[in-house]
Formats: C-alpha cells, structure tokens, sequence
C-alpha cells in the first residue's frame, strides 16, 4: 500500500462508535453496520450482512492478530455487484484485489 493511501485512509479514520459512511476506515472488530467494506491490509472485499452486527449474535468472523486491522466501508448493501463494488472502491482510492 503506498504512503498516500495510507494516509488517506488513516485521515478518514473515525471512532468506532459512530455511524460508518462510504469511506469512513474503522478498525475491523469495530464493524457495527451491515455493508461492504475493503480490506486495507489486501484490498480485499467483505460482505457484512445485517446477521453479521445483529445485536446478541456472535460474530461470523473473528481475526486475532498483533496489529489492528482497518477496513473501509464503501456500501450500506452487502449485496451489490462486483463490478459497482471495484468502482465505488476506486472512488474511495482503496486498493482493489478482488
């Protein structure tokens, strides 16, 4: 990831309990919101959907590691086309891997 991306996406980084927008970067284990977000550690694409952050649900996904990992939300729908998630990804200057 270059130093402008990342800079980008740190500037843009929010407290976790706040609503997330299209292009807000949070910290993974802080996803509170159903969308889709891109990985700024691979630029990979995640679909949360709203079963995933329902409230007394365990968590679908749980990675542990030493560092924390961000995320940026491109999309309130966790069900939209490729093709419009790689865009809105350009859109938000994430890296696309997907």
């Amino acid at each position: 990831m270059s130093n402008q991306t990342m800079t980008k996406n740190t500037a843009n980084t929010v407290n976790a309990d706040s609503c997330t927008g299209f292009g807000t970067t949070v910290p993974f284990a802080s996803i509170s919101e159903p969308g889709c977000y891109i990985c700024c550690w691979s630029g990979h694409l995640l679909r949360v959907p709203e079963d995933g952050v329902a409230p007394g649900r365990s968590p679908l996904i749980n990675i542990v590691g030493p560092e924390p990992l961000f995320v940026t939300k491109i999309s309130d729908n966790p069900f939209i086309p490729v093709t419009k998630a790689k865009l809105l990804a350009c859109n938000a200057d994430c890296h696309v891997n997907f």
